[in-house]
């Protein structure tokens, strides 16, 4: 079991790995090193020898192999990535890379996504050292650069450049699974990840006639382009139900003691309440507009206006996602990924889900443990393209009203000391067992 100086390492790892400023503003402009050689040290006063790989000067990744006790196993990734995304310092209660903790808490950008699960891996390696644990199976940690952007610098790069380092792995953890969600009536959910839906972020092109704009012109890029956003912003998606979004929905409905009926899966999702939020992003593909480009004066018709839209699509769904955008933007607007991931799923009856499930039901006997999908995407996407089955189990005990979800990407992002020893303890008990 994890030693009390790893629930108190835990807590200084992960405010002092907030404090190391890893903003990733997109296009490259982002030094995730600092925390590298944070992390690597760390690892290397566990005695493992961690590898810093850089596809991009500055953009560094962390790599190292602890080898477990059964040659026969396959091995188990264990991933987490060193970049955040911008904070505004001007919205927050304290500073955004102080890594305050007050009242038993820790502030700062990262607290949840995810350098707290990066400051429980290092300090559950670390007790292991001290204890002389060795893990079942081949272990290998990973700690990435780039995944708030593209990942090319981090785990497509190392998925690319470096597969032999992923040797025998067949599975992977890392960040958005296990934490707890309360359901407003006592209950307390955790949801494990077993899916991700694919990413397709696109770039529109509407193309027409410049000029005055003064001037009747019905070839104007700009309309063009609204129509098509108008028409992708209201455009409602078909059902469309994977096999973990079902098991996710047939256990909800269990805990509740509604019927499963997927009939009229909108029905049963208002049955459930807030628990719905755990599902309901998952039923469907989804487009939304986010970014508009065009002009450059106001009296001037351009001839080209531009749209972005943060596009998601399901297990199965990318075929269907392409042909609905053909005929959404219609024939006056072209279309193109600007960044495309697969979308992924992974089995919710293989002995490493029921593993996660012990783990989690050992320290939370009270909990209630699902699988979900998420509905955004993880370095999980670049490490499937070397076979490996991800899981999102990054775990978190969390005090009634505290919005887990909502702290990603958002202001005041902060994780309880508690919550970071109970993460701990249940990585601990996972991963020397999985």
């Amino acid at each position: 079991m994890a030693d009390q100086q790893a629930l108190d390492e835990v807590v200084r790892f992960t405010s002092d790995l907030i404090r190391i400023d890893t903003t990733n503003r997109g296009g490259g402009d982002c030094r995730e090193r600092p925390a590298a050689e944070y992390a690597a040290e760390q690892l290397a006063g566990a005695g493992l020898e961690p590898l810093m790989l850089e596809r991009t000067e500055g953009r560094t990744n962390v790599v190292a192999r602890i080898e477990g006790g059964d040659p026969s196993a396959d091995a188990l990734l264990v991933h987490g990535h060193l970049d955040v995304v911008p904070a505004e310092a001007a919205d927050w209660s304290v500073h955004p890379f102080s890594g305050e903790i007050r009242d038993g808490v820790v502030w700062g950008r990262g607290a949840v996504d995810m350098k707290n699960m990066d400051a429980m891996i290092l300090a559950v390696v670390r007790s292991w050292a001290r204890q002389g644990v060795r893990p079942r199976r081949d272990l290998v940690i990973a700690f990435t650069a780039d995944e708030e952007a593209s990942a090319e610098d981090g785990s497509g790069f190392l998925a690319d450049e470096h597969p032999e380092l992923f040797e025998g792995c067949t599975e992977g953890i890392s960040e958005s699974g296990a934490f707890t969600f309360h359901d407003g009536a006592g209950r307390e959910i955790y949801p494990i990840a077993a899916g991700e839906r694919g990413t397709g972020w696109l770039k529109l092109t509407a193309r027409g006639r410049a000029g005055h704009g003064s001037k009747v012109n019905k070839e104007n890029a700009v309309t063009r382009l609204a129509a098509a956003v108008t028409r992708i912003g209201e455009h409602e998606w078909p059902l469309r139900l994977t096999p973990t979004v079902r098991a996710a929905l047939a256990e909800l409905a269990a805990l509740y003691g509604i019927e499963t009926d997927l009939t009229d899966v909108d029905a049963l999702l208002e049955k459930l309440g807030p628990a719905a939020k755990l599902v309901e992003a998952t039923v469907r593909n989804s487009a939304n507009p986010t970014m508009l480009e065009a002009g450059y004066k106001l009296n001037v018709i351009p001839g080209e206006a531009v749209a972005y839209v943060d596009g998601r699509y399901l297990p199965g769904g990318e075929d269907e996602f392409r042909t609905t955008l053909d005929l959404l933007t219609g024939p006056d607007v072209d279309w193109e990924f600007s960044h495309r991931e697969v979308a992924l799923q992974a089995p919710v009856d293989s002995p490493t889900y029921a593993g996660m499930r012990a783990a989690v039901e050992e320290f939370a006997p009270g909990g209630h443990v699902v699988p979900y999908c998420m509905s955004g995407g993880t370095d999980a996407k670049q490490f499937s393209r070397l076979g490996i089955t991800g899981y999102g189990f990054a775990p978190l005990k969390l005090p009634e009203g505290f919005d887990y979800q909502a702290l990603f990407h958002g202001v005041d992002e902060r994780v309880p000391v508690e919550a970071l020893h109970f993460g701990v303890r249940v990585l601990d008990r996972f991963l020397r067992t999985a």
